[in-house]
């Protein structure tokens, strides 16, 4: 669990241009890295790439939940929190003033097999971090207030993440629980509140003591930095750590073979429609048959032309969403599908549904070309996951810790090229077998007989887990008086950042075309967005553009819903379309090998969508299913009612999303005139991102939009927000939610301000990132929230600014009186220098590493096209930001948002919090969640 909120072969080495090679299977050139094992038994890993300006610090521990002493479920992922408190030289939260404060980020996870903790920085601060990891490892400081703030941190994300989320308690904790009996990988990672309710200091210190050493740690380094130079910090800063006497110890346990197959009811409350996950034994991840299991996990998710996609939730419209997981761990795994079924469906019929298609991998070989379509899926993936440093090392130290061996980095993508469909109907055969089935069917507590009582328990007495034993010498560290601590090193000189640069014209039809090359890898990303949205849809008929967009991909006179996705998957590709307020796009991801066949699919979805009545019929009730899951989850819930509040009576005031009802007043021919105002190469902007040719894009957008017709009139202009709102607060009571979402906003500045730049820094110093005010009182400080901060949504002429937490329903008052304190003070007097830096240093390192994804950048570009920016503002953008003064940013509080004129939304369990709340707020408004209507001015039924 993070601390705050595939890989293929070699046959064919890819040039940058744009041969046409459909289906033909892309090179991924090897991961070359360096290892070096200390005589304290560290291991290093390393890889230099000189076309970075950063360079990534990780370190991974062979620790993970399946160590977790008994009665401590959820210890090594509070672990993962602690380590980032104090060490002898280092006051608690310096880690974030060494990465976050000069550019970087940092952050760590949790697994069954492993604790993780990853930093990237901008490359000059690499012995920073390197002195700050050995500190850490052998200098850890917990003590009693920190120990307490960070345990009830870990139980606000585990409300959050388990308890909060519909479907969290299934993932999360059955699973698991139903899947394993004897191995320690039958509790959840996250743990429970009992368990480390119970958790006290000496059991912390002995716990770092068993397992974070250097005979137990990997460190991964890759990025723009001199090897030697890394060699002689390792040595000084690691070198001198000691390896404990005692062994680390391992858990032995051998989960038995299953007998036979069982079926397990589980509840949950706020679940709005059911769901099944069907559980199969699994071997280890480095196993003979892991990778024909990845394959047959890829062939039946990897895609809309995926098998359970395309028959459950497509074709015979049973489910809402399905999955499958090839979940391969270090001590054998299990391998999962499931279903959360369609309004109106049963689980009788989901279940059979699933078993026939795991029933079809067991029962024939799979084609050629959807083997063929698969691989390239996988393949696809792993290039983007090697696009930034700190993919690549993360692949890298999974590898190490899961499969035990670094070489496997590359070998795992041969043996993933060599599966056949022999191979995956082998393994199928093997593995996921009816007899070995558990099968999990989730409901609503509401549904649970009289009387019947939980089969699954986080601890069960099975558990092969032992005790806490502490070694023999725990020491324990103290922070030392500022005055005697061992600052940490010099930062070395900046290594330039360079942006890429996009080059641009104009068809003669008036579509712009964007291009812009962001690396080597032979991956690309192409979108085409148009100015007009949400915004501009007609009264009753909220989410017209979102059911515009998301037809577009559902067919044309040539090719049918299935035919765009099987075509685009076959080539490594994916294609999506969405829309917000101001635009709409459809996007395309491809190998740069296939843009040549992808392209001309891309622009046929945009310029020629058939809006069949069963696709519109079909798509409808997928928007009003995906919306009956999305109203049981409190921070969706309260992110639309912000908006819906804030611009009440205009054109920003409905969701794009819609409702059902205004879903169903949406016809055929409102959809048809919607794309056709706004499909038009005038009011378009195509850009093309990645390892790609210039040229070569820009001719393949003349082959496929320059005859696109431009029609007579100009485009649609995009609406005014319409008048401003009285504030108002608004509780929407939904009882049983283990956890209370509360948002405060109000109207900001749209992005073509001229105070754009420092209204996005006065909001970074209140919200943005670990460090900044409001996470600083609420986490830091209080222990009250897993994570808050604040944020803009710019559209071109009028913004909403949010402030958001969750915390548990009791705090809920609490944490709005603190919000709504920060935002009030934040324009009284100018951030000091240090302050202001940090926050200005974490906005441009995001931006950089954000731009040198072909994902990320086409994104800028797109947004920046539609909204009226100049596109050479990417590579401006640092400039800008870093020429905001305190003073500047000080005046632009109030153009972040009126702190007089703020709304304030909590969506939660209102008894546990209301009358407290009401003691804050006189206008309180409180509106029961089964009578929400987001399309009334009130937000009630029935209201105007």
């Amino acid at each position: 669990m993070p601390r705050f909120a595939g890989r293929l072969a070699a046959a064919l080495l890819l040039t940058a241009g744009l041969a046409p090679l459909a289906h033909a299977q892309t090179a991924v050139p090897p991961m070359v890295f360096h290892e070096r094992v200390l005589p304290n038994g560290l291991h290093l890993y390393t890889a230099v790439d000189r076309t970075t300006p950063n360079v990534t610090v990780q370190v991974w521990y062979g620790v993970g939940s399946k160590d977790d002493p008994r009665g401590r479920s959820g210890f090594a992922h509070l672990f993962e929190h602690l380590m980032f408190k104090g060490t002898r030289d280092m006051a608690p939260e310096t880690f974030d003033r060494l990465t976050e404060d000069v550019g970087g980020f940092n952050n760590a996870s949790t697994s069954d097999d492993y604790t993780e903790f990853h930093e990237v920085i901008p490359a000059n601060h690499l012995q920073r971090l390197i002195w700050a990891e050995a500190e850490r490892m052998s200098g850890l400081v917990v003590d009693e207030a920190d120990f307490k703030s960070e345990r009830a941190v870990v139980e606000e994300e585990l409300r959050q993440r388990v308890l909060a989320d519909p479907y969290g308690r299934l993932f999360t904790l059955d699973i698991p629980e139903a899947s394993f009996t004897v191995h320690p990988y039958h509790r959840p990672t996250i743990g429970s509140i009992e368990d480390l309710d119970s958790a006290g200091l000496a059991d912390v210190r002995a716990f770092h003591a068993l397992y974070y050493r250097p005979d137990n740690a990997s460190l991964i380094v890759i990025g723009n930095f001199d090897p030697a130079a890394l060699d002689r910090w390792v040595d000084a800063y690691f070198g001198p750590i000691a390896r404990p006497a005692e062994a680390t110890p391992r858990v032995t346990a051998v989960e038995p073979a299953r007998t036979g197959a069982k079926t397990i009811d589980a509840y949950g409350p706020n679940v709005p429609l059911p769901a099944e996950v069907i559980s199969y034994p699994a071997p280890a991840a480095d196993a003979p048959d892991a990778a024909a299991l990845k394959m047959a996990d890829a062939l039946l998710t990897a895609g809309k032309s995926s098998r359970l996609y395309d028959s459950l939730v497509y074709r015979q419209q049973l489910a809402q969403s399905v999955l499958s997981n090839a979940d391969l761990r270090r001590q054998g795994g299990l391998f999962a599908v499931g279903a959360v079924m369609a309004d109106g469906k049963t689980l009788a019929q989901g279940d059979a549904a699933l078993r026939a298609e795991v029933a079809r991998l067991r029962d024939a070989p799979v084609s050629e070309a959807e083997l063929s379509s698969a691989k390239n899926q996988l393949l696809a993936a792993v290039l983007q996951g090697r696009e930034t440093v700190d993919g690549r090392a993360n692949e890298l130290g999974s590898t190490i810790t899961v499969e035990g061996d670094a070489a496997r980095v590359n070998s795992d993508i041969e043996d993933l090229q060599a599966v056949t469909a022999a191979d995956v109907q082998r393994a199928a055969r093997t593995w996921l077998r009816d007899d070995r089935a558990i099968t999990i069917r989730y409901r609503a507590e509401s549904a649970r007989p009289a009387g019947q009582a939980d089969v699954l328990t986080q601890e069960s007495s099975l558990v092969a887990a032992r005790p806490l034993a502490a070694p023999a010498v725990v020491a324990v560290t103290e922070t030392l008086p500022p005055d005697k601590r061992q600052p940490p090193p010099p930062p070395s000189p900046a290594v330039e950042a360079r942006l890429p640069h996009a080059v641009e014209r104009t068809l003669a039809n008036g579509l712009r075309v964007i291009v812009a090359r962001t690396g080597d890898l032979p991956i690309v990303t192409a979108s085409l967005s148009v100015r007009g949205g949400a915004a501009l849809d007609p009264a009753g008929q909220a989410g017209l553009a979102g059911v515009t967009a998301g037809l577009l991909t559902q067919g044309t006179p040539t090719r049918s819903a299935s035919a765009i996705a099987a075509q685009v998957e076959s080539l490594g590709g994916s294609i999506a379309s969405a829309a917000g307020y101001d635009s709409e796009t459809v996007s395309l991801s491809s190998l740069t090998a296939t843009l040549p066949q992808g392209l001309p699919i891309l622009a046929d979805a945009a310029r020629h969508p058939l809006f069949a009545q069963d696709e519109l019929d079909r798509l409808r009730e997928q928007k009003i299913n995906d919306l009956t899951v999305a109203m049981q989850d409190p921070a969706t819930v309260a992110g639309m009612v912000l908006t819906s509040a804030v611009f009440a009576g205009g054109p920003f005031g409905h969701p794009v999303s819609g409702t059902p009802a205004s879903l169903a007043r949406i016809d055929r021919a409102a959809v048809a005139a919607a794309h056709a105002r706004l499909f038009r190469p005038d009011n378009a902007v195509l850009v093309i991102t990645g390892g790609v040719d210039p040229e070569a894009a820009f001719a393949l957008a003349q082959r496929d939009f320059g005859d696109w017709a431009r029609p007579a009139g100009p485009p649609p202009p995009l609406p005014a927000a319409g008048p401003a709102t009285a504030p108002r607060v608004v509780v929407v009571d939904l009882p049983g939610t283990g956890q209370a979402a509360v948002l405060v906003g109000g109207r900001s500045i749209g992005r073509v301000d001229p105070a754009y730049y420092t209204a996005t820094v006065e909001d970074h110093v209140l919200g943005g990132g670990y460090s900044a005010r409001l996470n600083e009182e609420i986490r830091v400080k209080r222990g009250l929230s897993y994570g808050a901060g604040s944020g803009i949504s710019f559209w071109r002429d009028v913004g909403l600014f949010q402030a958001s937490a969750q915390t548990k329903n009791p705090s809920a008052d609490e944490v709005v009186g603190l919000i709504l304190e920060q935002i009030r003070t934040l324009g009284a007097s100018p951030a000091a220098a240090s302050e202001l830096a940090a926050r200005k240093a974490d906005l441009i390192g995001e931006f950089g590493r954000s731009a040198a994804t072909s994902g990320g950048l086409g994104q800028m570009l797109s947004l920046r096209a539609v909204e009226g920016v100049d596109i050479g503002e990417v590579e401006t953008h640092a400039g800008g930001i870093e020429a905001v003064t305190a003073k500047a940013a000080q005046d632009a509080a109030g153009r972040l948002v009126d702190p007089n004129a703020t709304d304030v939304v909590v969506v939660g369990d209102a008894h546990l919090f209301l009358d407290a709340l009401r003691k804050r707020f006189a206008n309180l408004v409180v509106i029961p969640a089964d009578q929400l209507d987001l399309e009334a001015a009130g937000l009630r039924k029935g209201a105007p």
